[in-house]
Formats: C-alpha cells, sequence, structure tokens
C-alpha cells in the first residue's frame, strides 16, 4: 500500500512539473477581467512585459526569450488589459489605480510565484516600475527602452496618444492611429491605456532598492533620458547598446546586457 501511495505521488510530482514547464490559460483578475497568460520552461521565474500596442507574442520574436529558456528560467509571459487576448475593458475606471501592475500580482498569486526577476520593454517599463514599488517579490528588474518621461503626471507623449488615439487630429501619430486601425486592435482601450497610465515620481524611484538594469538604444529618444532615470535609483546601472526603439529589443546585444545581469 505505502509503495503504490509513493508511487502515486511520483506521477503527481511528475505532472504538475510537466504543467508548469509549458502552459497557457487564462486568469480572472481582482475586477473580473481575463488576463491570457504562457509560462514556458523551469527554474527561477523570469516575468515578461511586453510594450504597447502589441501583446506577450511580441516577446518571441526577441532573441532574448529563446535564451532565457535556455538558461533554464521559467518565463510567464502574458497580455496586459486591454491587449491581445486579454480583456479590454472600456471604462477609465478599469485603467486606473495600478489596475496592470495589480493583474500581473495576482498573476503569479495564482502560479504560485514567490519571488521573481521582470523585465519590461517600453510601455512594460512603466508597468514593471510600479511592480518594483508594489511587489516585494520582485528581486531584480530590466526597464528597457524607456527614459525618465514617465515620472512627469503630464508627460506631453503620453497626453499626445490619448489624444490621436481619441482621433482628435496629431500629425506626427498618424501613422500609429492607422496601424491602430488597419490591425484592428482596441482602439478605445488603448486609448484608455495613455489616458490612465501611471506615472512613478523621482521620489518614489529613489525609494527602491532592488538591482535595476536601465538599457536603451544609443538611437532611442522616444521616452526621455535613460540617464536621468538611472541615476533616480539607488542600486540602478545603466547600458546603452546600438539600435533604435524598435530594433533595441530583438538585438543579440539587449540579450547578453539583460542575460548578464539577470545571472548575477
Amino acid at each position: 500500500m505505502k509503495s503504490n501511495l509513493l508511487l502515486l505521488y511520483s506521477v503527481f510530482i511528475y505532472l504538475a512539473a510537466l504543467a508548469q514547464k509549458d502552459s497557457a490559460g487564462y486568469f480572472n483578475s481582482f475586477d473580473g477581467t481575463k488576463i491570457y497568460y504562457e509560462q514556458k520552461g523551469q527554474g527561477k521565474p523570469i516575468v515578461l512585459i511586453h510594450g504597447f500596442i502589441v501583446n506577450g507574442e511580441s516577446w518571441k520574436q526577441t532573441i532574448l526569450y529563446n535564451e532565457l529558456l535556455n538558461a533554464g528560467y521559467r518565463v510567464i509571459s502574458f497580455d496586459m488589459r486591454g491587449n491581445g487576448k486579454s480583456g479590454k475593458p472600456h471604462s477609465p475606471e478599469a485603467y486606473q489605480q495600478d489596475a496592470e501592475a495589480k493583474d500581473i500580482i495576482g498573476l503569479l498569486d495564482f502560479l504560485q510565484v514567490n519571488n521573481y526577476s521582470v523585465i519590461g520593454y517600453s510601455r512594460g517599463s512603466i508597468i514593471t516600475a510600479r511592480l518594483l514599488l508594489l511587489d516585494r517579490r520582485v528581486k531584480k528588474a530590466v526597464l528597457g527602452g524607456m527614459g525618465d518621461g514617465f515620472t512627469d503626471p503630464d508627460w506631453p507623449r503620453r497626453i499626445l496618444f490619448y489624444r490621436a488615439l481619441m482621433d482628435e487630429p496629431v500629425k506626427e501619430l498618424e501613422g500609429m492611429v492607422k496601424y491602430v486601425k488597419d490591425s484592428g486592435l482596441d482602439q478605445l482601450a488603448l486609448a484608455l491605456l495613455q489616458k490612465e497610465q501611471p506615472s512613478t515620481s523621482p521620489k518614489e524611484l529613489y525609494n527602491i532598492k532592488q538591482p535595476v538594469l536601465v538599457i536603451s538604444g544609443d538611437r532611442d529618444p522616444d521616452n526621455g533620458s535613460p540617464e536621468q532615470l538611472a541615476r533616480m535609483m539607488p542600486a540602478a546601472i545603466l547600458k546603452i547598446i546600438p539600435g533604435d526603439h524598435g530594433t533595441t529589443l530583438r538585438s543579440g546585444d539587449f540579450s547578453k546586457v539583460v542575460l548578464d545581469f539577470i545571472n548575477k
């Protein structure tokens, strides 16, 4: 009898390990919004947070994604609310008060993650900064493709994106709006993401004690100064690599620098 119980227990552990290695599904967040997620691999968890007008699939187009798996990490990606396969609420309240960070915290509770490192890119770095403040389980973080622009609650770039997505005439963003329409993305949800996008003050950033890598392309002026952003956090380091905002994330240089930082 005891040997049979041990065999059943071993089978259960094996099946649980397989489930952790490669799974996908939906998590019901705090307000009922469904968040689509995927996790692959085993080992220490790495959470990937995508940027604006993309979704979790965008990470699979990077060198970093496969190199994290090859290095033995448990890689967790997802579509943030308003994007991809996740729910797309059409009320401003659904995007207020750190709703996106709360989605991630709840998802990681659901996946029974005790501690993790997090890698954000572009708008994903803005949400990563919130996680650094709100979730003690974060051990290390990467803020990619981001400068100090988001520390201003009235960031002009954010306001321009919101206006353009609400179909106000903003000439320099006509191409972005056309892409949203042509791709069949949820334009109102994207507008609300910009309207309610969180800011993180320099004072809040100074209170972040975890190691942080700020990494940006040398031809990426879109989101303010990465140098200034790195100076705001006591344990931050700065790396500037070749690339613009669109190419940096997919480069081998980005993968190498991030992996070196995560592996330390």
